[in-house]
């Protein structure tokens, strides 16, 4: 299905649809299930140094687990999307060195999670937010993506777009809180009404002027759902509650719903409706 490959960050992946950090994604067992299932990347649970018992939905073995998992899977050239919290500066340059040692393809700095606002604050000053990325930048070679909080941060989107782009942060990953009452015409790429921002994965994507890549994350259960982010600006998304439901299976199903409209439309691959929704009023 190469309609349905894509270019993240630089990065040449089999598909645009991958599993969201912390589905099915801590357990080695879990991990080579996904791989086996599905063409597309896989991203790791997020990971600190030496791992959480709480919060749960942050519960990890440590980088060191990680690690070793990212350098059996990349010496079968499977694209590996590491993830990263921390307590500290300090933690997240370690772990995302070490995950970049083991030859992980991209690393996610996971700055959305309320453990890493409430022990780090990224977003309390623009200088801080800059020198947590670039002491992380600064470490490492691989493609860096950086996971931003709900809107609720108190920057606008072209701030940050714009710092991301000067520190060489490839990937934007952001919420797909699209309106649960959005009409969009699928044949057309249109909505209904006036010009605006649908989402934050759409406003990231509208600020960076195509020098930043966006993955949405949230709300993605079908082709259709991965299709309209797409349209909205995000190059890939990343499946949560869907994986959780159904199994390792969601991945490739919503790929291979996502590669059917993309055929029904005579589209050649996912970059040709990236960003192209259109408005009719």
């Amino acid at each position: 299905m190469e309609r349905t490959s894509i270019r993240l960050g630089g990065v040449e992946l089999a598909s645009s649809v991958m599993n969201a950090s912390g589905a099915r994604s801590a357990e080695r067992g879990e991990i080579y299930e996904l791989c086996a299932v599905h063409r597309g990347a896989i991203v790791f649970k997020s990971c600190n140094r030496s791992g959480l018992d709480t919060p749960e939905n942050l519960k990890n073995r440590g980088v060191e687990h990680f690690q070793s998992i990212a350098s059996e899977l990349t010496a079968r050239n499977k694209r590996v999307i590491g993830s990263v919290v921390g307590a500290s500066e300090e933690e997240f340059i370690d772990v995302a060195r070490m995950l970049d040692c083991a030859g992980v393809n991209i690393v996610e700095l996971n700055l959305a999670d309320d453990y890493v606002t409430k022990s780090v604050a990224p977003f309390a000053s623009f200088e801080r937010l800059k020198s947590l990325i670039g002491g992380v930048r600064s470490e490492t070679g691989c493609v860096l993506a950086v996971k931003v909080p709900p809107p609720r941060i108190p920057f606008e989107p072209r701030a940050i777009a714009d710092l991301f782009k000067s520190m060489r942060i490839a990937v934007a990953v952001c919420a797909n809180d699209l309106s649960k009452d959005l009409s969009v015409e699928i044949a057309s790429g249109t909505v209904q009404g006036p010009a605006r921002t649908l989402s934050q994965a759409h406003a990231f994507f509208k600020e960076s002027e195509n020098l930043l890549d966006v993955m949405a994350v949230g709300g993605i259960n079908s082709g259709r759902d991965a299709y309209v982010a797409h349209l909205t600006g995000a190059k890939a998304v990343q499946v949560g509650s869907a994986l959780m439901k159904e199994g390792a299976g969601a991945l490739g199903r919503i790929d291979r719903e996502l590669d059917s409209i993309l055929g029904e439309h005579s589209h050649k691959s996912v970059s040709e409706i990236v960003g192209k929704v259109r408005f009719t009023g």
